[in-house]
């Protein structure tokens, strides 16, 4: 009981941090030049070839049973949380999205950079019903599950991403520069050590990715977190010296063929 008391304890204080310092990030970016809350030239945009409205009727109940029947119908059991301290929700609604729509965008996207994007969801009385709109929202999706063997989406939670909201974010990375790398020309390889990158973002400027410039690292040289050069607007939540990728020396099996 008083492990118990101590883990409460220790999870209380870790959520007021973190709403701590959300309100700070809040509170510099509203006496920022308006200029920052908007995209920035040189830093990427998510591309409009994706913009798409997920259509989505109510839910009335959830559990397993009723997630089983969803899905079986094409549909896959979905909710939308109010956005709190960037990462916990709550005032939930549950709706359920069209399964092909989803599988779509995230094959089209890639897992990580659908859960970077923000999309329009409107939800209908029933999906072919474009006059009886019941709510139009801008969401992020937040956690997306897929069946191990199919990758069929077997369940989506999106969070609402109003203009004033400040939500937390893991944007993948993208990987720039290989080909003129001097370490990489050398024959040496890329260890990658992250994917994704946790920050603390402004709902109108989240970024789709980050771009990752390997163009000048040689042979043991690596990147680290305060390395990546993202909007100013952005809160890194990560140290910022974990690293994010190192140029190896030569793999043992390219040395024994070499010999």
């Amino acid at each position: 009981m008083l492990q118990s008391r101590t883990l409460l304890g220790k999870a209380i204080i870790q959520i007021r941090s973190y709403s701590q310092a959300a309100a700070v990030v809040q509170a510099q970016a509203e006496a920022a030049e308006p200029q920052l809350l908007s995209n920035l030239e040189g830093f990427p945009r998510p591309d409009p070839k994706y913009d798409e409205t997920i259509l989505a009727i109510p839910r009335a109940i959830s559990g397993t049973n009723t997630s089983i029947k969803e899905r079986r119908a094409g549909r896959v059991p979905s909710i939308i949380f109010e956005q709190e301290d960037g990462q916990h929700g709550g005032n939930k609604r549950l709706i359920s999205v069209r399964a092909n729509q989803i599988r779509k965008l995230v094959n089209h996207l890639g897992r990580s950079f659908f859960l970077s994007r923000l999309f329009q969801i409107e939800v209908r009385s029933n999906f072919d019903s474009e006059a009886d709109i019941l709510e139009k929202v801008r969401v992020l999706p937040r956690q997306i599950h897929l069946h191990a063997g199919t990758d069929a989406p077997l369940n989506v939670t999106f969070i609402r991403a109003p203009s004033n909201a400040l939500l937390k974010v893991e944007v993948p990375l993208l990987f720039r520069g290989e080909d003129v790398s001097p370490g990489l020309r050398k024959g040496s390889y890329l260890n990658t050590i992250k994917r994704t990158v946790k920050f603390l973002c402004p709902a109108d400027i989240i970024p789709p990715y980050i771009d990752v410039d390997l163009s000048e690292l040689d042979v043991g040289q690596k990147l680290v977190m305060g390395d990546l050069k993202v909007h100013p607007a952005l809160k890194l939540i990560q140290s910022k010296d974990e690293p994010v990728c190192k140029i190896m020396g030569s793999r043992v099996s390219d040395q024994k063929k070499s010999k």
